[in-house]
């Protein structure tokens, strides 16, 4: 845990003011809402069944507001305020908290990039931290706004970002399934010279995020192993249909880079083809151009008792001769080459 002056702990009252009260950016705070007992966002705190605080996490109001928090238990308190951002989900006293994988908002300044989202949440309370802004937990926040749907306890809406996460990243999974079928009809086609780069590019995708979807899906798989007997029936169904969701995303992507896999190995075959057929080609015109090479360095001495040197003809004597080798080696080449 960073070393934060960490002020007096918040009471209830006190911290039903801040919720009254917050406006964004204040006390390190991105947003605060307060959800009623049909889930539905309201402005009236006496009427609030529970609420949902998401900070700047590298505001250090926001780290001295989550510090302060008496109800997070103290190994939650440590995971939100760490410094490094490692997917994992965990259960500490009935409170389930974790930092996950999301997608960064268009308008970030790091657009289509990974971000990450931590959380912690009982039946009352729901608290966010994150860095930038992130699509998941701005697409939930249009449909509390436009009140599109309910939000009946803290759970709902994680299930709802988390959803919304895995489908930002299958809509870049169907994304890169078109680029590789462009790639593959180019292929196909022989115009596959501008390929390599393009399909790098996809192939380096692929591998972020099957490593995300293979770690996310393990999350699940051992909260529900270690936790199993811990968790309430609401929270087990949420972790087992996450986990479902995870594991279609993990497949299309393991299917996927099994695609690029087999394309960058028929391009590579490609290659090697083409790298032959210029590797022949230069061995014929060597085979070739071997003869011509002997008799004109022959020739060239500057000895005595040269033949054709007194012959008015002599240049185009060995001219025509060396031209005659040179076809002869070249059908003996094309010949030899055919039987093999």
């Amino acid at each position: 845990m960073d070393d934060i002056a960490r002020p007096e702990t918040r009471s209830a009252d006190q911290r039903e003011d801040l919720l009254a009260a917050a406006t964004p950016d204040e006390h390190g705070l991105f947003f605060v809402y307060l959800f009623d007992a049909n889930g539905f966002a309201t402005k009236d705190a006496s009427a609030a069944a529970w609420s949902w605080r998401s900070y700047h996490i590298s505001d250090a109001r926001a780290r001295n507001e989550i510090a302060a928090e008496s109800a997070l238990p103290e190994s939650v308190r440590e995971a939100f305020l760490s410094s490094g951002f490692n997917c994992h989900i965990d259960l500490e006293d009935n409170w389930l908290y974790g930092d996950l994988p999301d997608l960064r908002h268009d308008y970030s300044k790091e657009a289509r990039g990974r971000g990450h989202f931590r959380f912690a949440f009982d039946e009352k309370m729901l608290i966010g931290a994150r860095k930038q802004p992130l699509r998941s937990v701005d697409a939930i926040r249009k449909m509390i706004d436009k009140r599109t749907r309910p939000f009946r306890q803290p759970a709902d809406l994680i299930e709802a970002v988390m959803n919304q996460s895995l489908d930002g990243i299958s809509a870049e999974l169907a994304e890169i399934t078109d680029q590789l079928d462009g790639i593959e009809d180019r292929i196909v086609c022989d115009a596959w010279h501008n390929e390599r780069q393009s399909l790098v590019d996809v192939r380096r995708k692929l591998v972020v995020i099957h490593r995300q979807m293979a770690s996310l899906t393990g999350l699940f798989k051992h909260l529900d192993h270690a936790h199993r007997h811990d968790l309430s029936e609401p929270l087990t169904d949420m972790t087992a249909r996450l986990s479902h969701h995870a594991f279609i995303v993990h497949h299309d992507s393991e299917q996927l880079q099994a695609r690029a896999r087999l394309l960058q190995d028929e391009l590579m075959a490609k290659l090697s083809a083409q790298s032959n057929r210029l590797l022949y080609m230069l061995s014929v015109m060597t085979a070739v151009l071997l003869p011509m090479t002997i008799i004109s360095g022959l020739f060239g001495m500057n000895v005595g008792g040269l033949p054709f040197l007194e012959f008015g003809s002599g240049f185009w004597v060995v001219t025509v001769l060396s031209l005659g080798v040179a076809a002869a080696t070249l059908l003996f080449v094309r010949r030899l080459g055919d039987g093999m």
